[in-house]
């Protein structure tokens, strides 16, 4: 009865846990989800009305577009006239300082010289100077106006008409006669008696284009209720264009109301939680080993709320195209972490998720969701670069191709067609490669490993298979040859095959520890193990396991391979030195627990795989003769005893895919060992007609015999 209590206790807690992910996920969700109101209707220049007769329920305005109002203000700010106050005192400094210098008169010309300069000067200062970098960037356009305001009167005059100072000093010598005498008056530096007395008015100016830009209308015309805006059928111009989109602006207006939003949230939690909960369905009716990995539904639920979110952010923002996100990679990640059927219900969801936030659902669902199929169907294991660029390409070249058939089923005219979409394929193409360094991401962050992690562990380049190369090469070598044994068994059973070959070179890298205890490692058949009392030679081959993981945690190996550590012995016992110990005292109770592995047993597929290769390829290499009845023989015999003893009750492997076990491992052997087949020998009557015939007749059936062994198979 504690038992079922405890298990209910487990079952509820879960369901908990498992009802928190999913309010979690649909309200991060819907927290991000735009808040879009009224109507969304799906329209474009040049294209067919689809929906039904679409009639003006309330007057509103006809909006300009943001491009007109662009144009407007451009307009006006290009015509504008900016305001230039006039300064009279900065003449009157600048002469009468002139004058006070040159009172005497200029060295080296006549006096008359200083009154005619004072005059040049004055004419300059009445037409205005300006700032020499302000009149270049005002005088690009020749033809611009300014506004000179002296005392109350403002006047409008020519930019061409006035003068920087750099301007002003060149115009003083366009006088013939001071021309003339240029040389002599450089030496007067003029050009210090030449200021700006036209100043920049900015805060007059810019108010006035204010007021005159904020005049502009934003609006050209009227709707009017009851008024039919436009049929189904009819062809969308730039003129219907502008008012089905002021009809949508002024509904999400008036829709913006205290109880629209919530309603609008309303609406998005429901939509969101129905979807969420069918994914949620699914893993239940379908996936439901997946409830108890608690790494694989993070990951899922993760994936479903990631891209939502970024679409979200990206339509609130109005930041570049939701299609340049690269969604494949979901599906990707789930297709090799978890399962194809997984993946593809997963990659719907999420779409669906993300069509609430988008304007052209339509088109949107279609394109990612043949992507997704794409990435699902072209990527089976990601463990190569090429892999990935290969997916992208394809999901590029896929996502153009749906979109051009629709666009090609809505536009009767290839030249009239949107191409701007093409560039955000290729962009999503691009980002889609990221999928390979971000797998390492997953990894981490879920605890997941992937192929290609597995190709790197099983380098045996590595630190510790080169070690273990080293210290106990009889053990690499055993490990080497159970891969490949594993590895094949895997391959006909539809199991990892990758995963089980990397996990049987460091199944056994706790021998390192006690190398020559180990009889693959042993020299010269002397073994070490024969000094020790029963009790303590179980204990030291039974440490190998415990050794192992703690090399294991010291190398930072995934937990997967520990798994490999543990189980590749299950909880079975050391049979040769329990039962000589159960000989040498038949009258003594024994203690199982001493000669027993600390296990568990395998729970997966590959780790099953692994502990028959494991056990029949170290049992084969003590055959005394290697035939094909003395390998199927060992072989059957050890797998049927470990199906005996239960090792695979825990585990999801099925008699067919230990029956194709032991029929590689019995064709292998054969084929390592090279069995042959054993020659008949003759019987009494047939020595004696050998001995009777003739030596010609001896010697050609002696040639035939060594010409049948010649073709004889190996």
């Amino acid at each position: 009865m504690i038992r079922f209590d405890n298990a209910n206790t487990h079952h509820h807690g879960r369901w908990l846990v498992y009802t928190a992910l999913v309010v979690v996920t649909v309200a991060l969700i819907v927290s991000f989800l735009p808040r879009n109101s009224g109507p969304q209707f799906r329209y474009d220049v040049g294209k067919p009305w689809m929906y039904s007769s679409l009639i003006a329920k309330f007057d509103f305005p006809i909006y300009k577009t943001e491009e007109t109002i662009k144009e407007e203000q451009d307009s006006i700010t290009d015509a504008f006239e900016p305001y230039y106050n006039y300064d009279a005192k900065v003449e009157q400094e600048q002469v009468k300082r002139f004058i006070d210098n040159y009172k005497d008169g200029i060295p080296g010309l006549p006096a008359e010289y200083v009154s005619t300069i004072a005059d040049r000067l004055h004419r300059l200062y009445l037409a205005g100077v300006m700032d020499a970098l302000e009149y270049s960037k005002i005088s690009r356009d020749t033809t611009s106006m300014i506004r000179i305001v002296s005392g109350k009167k403002a006047t409008s005059v020519e930019i061409m008409c006035t003068y920087s100072t750099m301007t002003a000093y060149e115009q003083l010598f366009s006088d013939p006669k001071l021309a003339a005498q240029r040389q002599i008056l450089q030496r007067c530096n003029l050009n210090e008696y030449i200021q700006p007395n036209i100043i920049y008015d900015e805060e007059r100016s810019e108010g006035e284009l204010g007021d005159m830009l904020s005049g502009i209308p934003l609006a050209s015309g009227m709707v009017l209720s009851g008024q039919k805006i436009i049929d189904r059928g009819e062809i969308v111009d730039d003129y219907t264009y502008r008012v089905l989109n002021s009809f949508e602006r002024e509904t999400k207006r008036r829709s913006a109301s205290a109880s629209a939003v919530p309603s609008t949230i309303a609406g998005q939690v429901l939509f969101v939680g129905t979807l969420i909960l069918l994914f949620t369905t699914y893993l239940r009716l379908f996936r439901k080993d997946y409830l108890d990995k608690p790494r694989s539904i993070a990951m899922l639920y993760v994936m479903i709320t990631v891209f939502p979110i970024l679409v979200s952010l990206m339509i609130t923002h109005n930041v570049l195209s939701v299609y340049i996100l690269p969604f494949a990679i979901a599906p990707i990640f789930i297709r090799v972490f978890v399962d194809s059927r997984t993946a593809f219900t997963a990659h719907v969801t999420m779409v669906l998720i993300c069509a609430a936030a988008v304007k052209y659902q339509y088109e949107f669902i279609i394109v990612q969701l043949v992507a997704g199929f794409i990435a699902i169907y072209s990527l089976r294991e990601l463990s190569q670069r090429a892999e990935i660029f290969k997916t992208a390409l394809l999901v590029t070249l896929g996502s153009s191709g749906i979109y051009f058939a629709l666009q090609l089923m809505q536009d009767n005219s290839i030249l009239t067609m949107d191409h701007s979409m093409y560039a955000y394929f290729a962009v999503n193409g691009v980002l889609l490669l990221f999928a390979y360094p971000l797998m390492l991401v997953i990894e981490k962050t879920f605890g997941f490993i992937s192929n290609v992690t597995l190709i790197e562990l099983s380098n045996t380049n590595k630190k510790l298979l080169r070690s273990l190369s080293e210290v106990a090469p009889g053990t690499f070598q055993h490990s080497v040859m159970v891969g490949n044994l594993a590895a094949e068994i895997a391959n006909k059973i539809g199991a990892k095959s990758q995963l089980v070959r990397t996990g049987a070179l460091y199944h056994d890298i706790g021998k390192m520890k006690n190398s020559v205890y180990f009889t693959e490692n042993q020299m010269g058949g002397i073994n070490p193990l024969d000094a020790l009392p029963r009790i303590d030679a179980a204990q030291v081959v039974i440490s190998h396991v415990t050794d192992g993981l703690k090399m294991a945690e010291r190398y930072n190996l995934p937990g997967v391979i520990k798994d490999f550590i543990k189980t590749h012995h299950g909880t079975g016992k050391t049979k040769y030195f329990y039962i000589s110990y159960k000989n040498e005292h038949p009258d003594e109770p024994v203690d199982d627990t001493l000669f027993t592995y600390p296990g568990p047993d395998p729970f997966t597929r590959e780790q099953a795989v692994l502990m028959m290769a494991d056990t029949v390829e170290a049992a084969a290499r003590s055959l005394k003769e290697y035939t094909e009845e003395s390998i199927s023989n060992l072989v059957n015999k050890l797998i049927d005893q470990q199906v005996e003893d239960g090792f695979f009750r825990t585990c999801p492997i099925t008699f067919h895919d230990i029956a194709v076990a032991k029929q590689v491992l019995i064709e292998r052997l054969k084929a390592i060992y090279h069995t042959r087949t054993s020659y008949p020998e003759l019987n009494k009557k047939g020595k004696e007609e050998q001995q009777t015939q003739p030596a010609s007749q001896y010697a050609s059936s002696k040639k035939q015999d060594c010409a049948d062994k010649r073709h004889e198979k190996p």
